[in-house]
């Protein structure tokens, strides 16, 4: 295998980044969206019948809470006025219960903004029935089979001890009494963070036992808008039986059997936000994903139903139950799983398949931030350090290459003497690899490297919240998104975007810094010789510009990492070339190119 044969496994490399990000990312992109106008034009009435108002009914022939009105029938303040309501104010959310169904249906994250400006409007996570997209919580009791006890529903007006607002330092209290000898407590608090706690204390006041099941759910009303990115999952998620399940929206169409588990949990997420209920860790469960209708909108549910309860006349009974509504934060995620023993509760983040890779890139380049205040000069750092760790493979890869680029006179000269023998050619050469000490598969390992650190790394920066609005220098003002310049309308000073033209607008999106990394990905090919073939030569010619135009629309963090990880293999390889004596073609490549080839 020679120098050539390199070349063109480096270049099948390169085509398989091309060709799997467009298999797993781009296509499934087009089908998700596909999907989900097909989702949202479509109505189901047997799913209707079987699931109840909006999906919302629990097994054991439990009641149907109510309270769902059709979404968007009101705008968000009407419907938050038409329930009494107790305010939340915490150092991280803001938002309120209502008093009518104690659902947890109105927060708000302080941290967060809809844009990088800090005057856009924060982030609305949860949203009550009949806004424009509704979203909430609720906890509560269903009976068994057959049972008939009066339970309190979505209807149901709990009343408050106090109305003061729900902080970190002062829970919540609500009662309500059923007026056939069951008194239901409810007593909600906040952490300073993400975290309720909802517990629910029942007295049997009356003359008979009653059996009753406590349920939590958090549902959604309408598809909501997701990116669509196989790499990415957005929906319903949870850790069921000590497994991930992780269905997409138009899977839980179809019924699903419940989960019987002990420990876990499950909800409903979006890339940086979620809602996931909690049980009692210590308590056995049947978790479910379900789907249903309200009017001609459909309905996402992820449920719970706890273990019966029977109450003897005069007995009494507490759950607990939890829930998460917040930014997906690492250090918050993992310090629930941590410290409230939440089985993989850090799985809600999507950290891929490369979990091993991905999430302690992340940690590295998170401590380098919180030392030097930037994620943009984290990233430079850790991509260094990276560089350092496999210096010694890169060092061989290198050296070998340089030893080629030496004994390219001796290669050239074996071609010539056997140029009808093929098999002694191959002979011939594999001798004097070996008398050379020379790996000829030793030039495609820095590839080989960085591709799996190139997709951690746009892992990273694709599902980490703390990436979101990062800011780097200048005008790159959040690493998570694309550079915002554009050299089509001179960037900027034409008064035109040229990404919404039809057809070729999505090619036309290309910044200043995926034009450096462009320029340094040439640098790095004129280093080394021109191929011979003529074939080769072209494809090594354009694979720049193929490139460039490719990372155009990438994150602005991933285009840097690119191109100071170019920047470092070319200063690498020179002083490697340099001291094994191979000659550095850049200078020779670069004059090449403004001689005039002589016709023919």
């Amino acid at each position: 295998m020679d120098d050539n044969r390199n070349m063109m496994l480096a270049i099948g490399l390169s085509v398989a980044v091309l060709v799997g990000w467009q298999v797993f990312v781009g296509l499934p992109q087009m089908e998700k969206q596909r999907e989900a106008q097909k989702l949202q034009q479509q109505q189901t009435p047997s799913q209707t019948a079987q699931t109840g108002q909006g999906g919302q009914a629990l097994p054991g022939g439990p009641q149907t809470p109510g309270g769902i009105a059709q979404p968007g029938t009101v705008t968000r303040e009407q419907a938050l006025a038409a329930s009494p309501r107790v305010a939340i104010e915490t150092p991280r959310i803001k938002g309120s219960i209502a008093l009518k169904g104690a659902r947890i249906d109105d927060v708000s994250l302080l941290d967060y903004h809809e844009t990088v400006d800090p005057k856009s409007p924060n982030i609305v996570l949860l949203s009550p029935s009949g806004s424009h997209d509704p979203f909430y919580a609720e906890f509560g009791w269903s009976n068994g089979a057959g049972g008939t006890a009066k339970l309190p529903d979505a209807d149901t007006v709990w009343s408050a001890a106090s109305t003061a607002p729900l902080t970190p330092e002062r829970p919540l209290v609500l009662r309500w009494d059923n007026g056939e000898g069951l008194v239901f407590k409810r007593t909600i608090t906040v952490d300073r963070v993400y975290m309720f706690t909802i517990t629910d204390d029942v007295e049997n006041t009356g003359a008979n036992p009653v059996t009753i099941y406590g349920y939590g759910l958090a549902s959604r009303h309408g598809l909501p808008q997701v990116q669509g990115y196989y790499i990415l999952h957005e929906g319903p998620i949870g850790v069921l039986d000590g497994k991930l399940n992780d269905p997409a929206y138009k899977d839980i169409e179809k019924p699903m059997e419940r989960v019987n588990s002990q420990g876990g949990w499950l909800g409903i997420t979006d890339k940086y936000w979620a809602a996931t209920l909690v049980p009692d860790q210590n308590a056995n469960f049947a978790g479910r994903f379900s789907a249903g209708t309200v009017g001609t909108v459909r309905t996402y549910q992820a449920d719970f139903l706890r273990d019966a309860t029977t109450l003897s006349p005069g007995a009494k009974t507490s759950v607990r139950n939890q829930l998460f509504a917040g930014a997906k934060e690492v250090t918050v995620v993992d310090g629930y799983e941590r410290e409230l023993g939440i089985k993989r509760f850090d799985l809600l983040i999507d950290w891929g398949w490369f979990y091993f890779i991905t999430k302690p890139l992340f940690k590295a380049i998170d401590y380098f931030y919180r030392l030097l205040g930037n994620f943009g000069l984290a990233i430079l750092l850790v991509t260094a350090l990276i560089k350092l760790v496999f210096f010694p493979l890169a060092n061989k890869s290198y050296t070998s290459m340089a030893k080629m680029k030496v004994v390219q006179p001796q290669m050239q000269a074996l071609r010539e003497k056997y140029p009808d023998d093929k098999v002694k050619q191959q002979q011939e050469l594999m001798d004097l690899y070996k008398r050379e000490k020379i790996n000829p598969l030793a030039g495609c390992l820095p590839i080989m490297i960085q591709i799996p650190v190139f997709f951690a790394l746009y892992k990273v920066l694709f599902v980490t919240i703390e990436m979101r609005h990062a800011p780097f220098y200048g005008w790159i003002r959040d690493l998570s998104a694309p550079d915002p310049t554009n050299i089509f309308n001179l960037f900027g000073l034409i008064p035109f975007d040229p990404t919404v033209l039809p057809v070729l607008g999505q090619y036309l999106h290309l910044g200043v810094w995926p034009v450096i990394m462009g320029i340094t990905m040439w640098v790095q090919m004129k280093m080394n010789p021109s191929p011979p073939d003529p074939t080769q030569k072209m494809i090594f010619a354009w694979m720049p510009f193929f490139f460039t135009f490719m990372l155009g629309s990438f994150a602005a963090g991933l285009v840097i990492y690119w191109a100071w990880n170019n920047t470092l293999s070319v200063l690498q390889q020179g002083v490697i070339m340099r001291k094994n004596g191979a000659k550095i073609e850049l200078f020779d490549n670069l004059k090449g190119m403004f001689k005039r080839t002589p016709a023919s």
